[in-house]
Formats: C-alpha cells, sequence, structure tokens
C-alpha cells in the first residue's frame, strides 16, 4: 500500500510516521516507486501506537519491546520450521 493508504489504515500521523522510520521501528519495501507498506507495517503501527498511548511507554521503551517481539516472531518461524521438518523425517 501506499504511504497515504498506509496513514489512512494505521491512523498515524505523518510527522509521526517520520520518526518511527527514522527510529526504524517500521521497515516498509522500498522500489523504484518508493515506500511499499504492507498489512503487516499497519499492524505494528498500532502496536506502537497502544504502547504509547494505552500502557504510556516511552520511546526507549518501545526499542525493547519491538526488539523483544521481533526475537519472539523469529522463534516462532525457527519452531514451525523446525516442526515442518520433523514431521518429514521418516520414523
Amino acid at each position: 500500500m501506499t504511504r497515504r493508504e498506509f496513514l489512512t489504515s494505521s491512523g498515524v500521523e505523518a510527522q509521526t510516521l517520520e520518526f518511527w522510520l527514522e527510529q526504524e521501528w517500521l521497515i516498509p519495501e522500498r522500489n523504484a516507486g518508493g515506500m511499499r507498506f504492507s498489512e503487516h507495517d499497519v499492524a505494528r503501527a498500532r502496536l506502537i501506537r497502544d504502547l504509547k498511548a494505552d500502557l504510556g511507554i516511552n520511546d526507549e521503551g518501545i526499542d525493547v519491546v519491538l526488539h523483544l517481539v521481533d526475537q519472539l516472531h523469529g522463534v516462532r518461524r525457527a519452531l514451525a520450521q523446525l516442526r515442518a521438518e520433523l514431521r518429514r523425517e521418516p520414523t
């Protein structure tokens, strides 16, 4: 989705998006046409917004939380891959 579509879908203001991009809290796909955002980016933006607004987490805390979330997703992917490999092996 385009930047404009992302801003509408996520409810994030343009200035806030710029800051989040600088912090690399969001890393949209880049191509010749510019940035392309995904539904994953929208979900991540909503998470950031909720962490800040609902839980009062500051910018340094957001860095920590997002790093932990990314690690958790990496572990889940690795476990899913391991399960798939174990199912393929003969018993």
